[in-house]
């Protein structure tokens, strides 16, 4: 299967070289140059090779949006961003004051997230950006905007793109605490579709599959992971409190040992040697009693 992966990615992404003149970030090197969108469908209607299409769910006109604003000179995916707050820290600032006091306020905000929803109405709109701590309004008006900002920016955000945002603190008229746009930055393209906006990420299978999309469409499986670190951290607080020492053992070996279970084999080329992946850590365990971590 992962090699199944790797030649579907090779088929969309040639295999390329870093030189001193391409960027350095992974991701931008990988979408430098046009996005390959005729690649993409020859590789998804060879008989050889998996449907590219069905397997990452590219959408063709998010790649064309990429091509755009390539062209257009916007850098889909720039890594100098940065924030000044989270939507949650914004939230607080905002707290329960009213429009009047947040208009005289000239204090700015920076803050970025995923775009879950995405309103337009003629030369203004509306979005949701979904950080680790929540998701913030954002209100968007061209006049706003630097030039060129809401055509070539704005009328090209989809969901799931990652969006950097400066603005000053408002209310709507319906109250809802909204940062009004002063400036707007693509901070991260998406070209894969994300799951119905009205079902969701529900299958129990796709959630499981796809455990990075459950996490940001599905607030309470972030809940559970952040549970799930709590509860580690108490037990090894727990343990350190009565002065037990934490180590590591390895996770291959030379020899299987520590239960009856048929342990998984990999080979070492630099050592031409094969190794075991642990099944229990119970002999080097006993070593380090022998060695006095009683």
């Amino acid at each position: 299967m992962g090699r199944g992966v790797l030649a579907s990615t090779r088929a969309f992404y040639p295999r390329r070289s870093l030189t001193a003149h391409q960027p350095h970030h992974i991701v931008g090197h990988l979408l430098t140059g046009p996005a390959p969108v005729d690649r993409l469908h020859r590789a998804a209607a060879s008989p050889t090779r998996p449907d590219l299409l069905a397997m990452y769910e590219f959408d063709a006109r998010r790649l064309q949006k990429l091509d755009v604003l390539r062209d257009s000179g916007v850098t889909p995916f720039p890594h100098n961003l940065r924030v000044s707050h989270t939507t949650a820290e914004v939230l607080a600032l905002i707290g329960d004051r009213t429009d009047a006091s947040l208009s005289a306020d000239e204090t700015e905000v920076t803050f970025a997230g995923r775009l879950m929803f995405k309103n337009e109405m003629g030369k203004v709109g509306f979005a949701r950006l979904q950080d680790r701590t929540g998701r913030l309004q954002v209100f968007v008006r061209k006049n706003s905007l630097p030039e060129g900002v809401f055509n070539q920016v704005w009328k090209k955000l989809d969901t799931g793109d990652h969006v950097w945002v400066r603005g000053r603190m408002m209310r709507t008229r319906t109250g809802e605490a909204t940062v009004r746009a002063s400036e707007l930055v693509l901070a991260a393209k998406c070209i894969a579709n994300l799951p119905d906006k009205h079902k969701g990420a529900t299958d129990p299978e796709f959630r499981n599959r796809h455990r990075y999309v459950d996490l940001f469409i599905n607030p309470e499986s972030r809940e559970t992971f952040k549970l799930r670190s709590k509860v580690v951290r108490a037990v090894r607080d727990f343990f350190e409190a009565r002065d037990f020492v934490e180590v590591e053992t390895p996770i291959l070996q030379v020899i299987p040992g520590g239960a009856s279970a048929r342990p998984f084999i990999t080979h070492h080329n630099a050592l031409d040697i094969d190794l075991y992946m642990r099944i229990a850590p119970e002999l080097f365990l006993k070593r380090l009693v022998v060695g006095g971590m009683e």
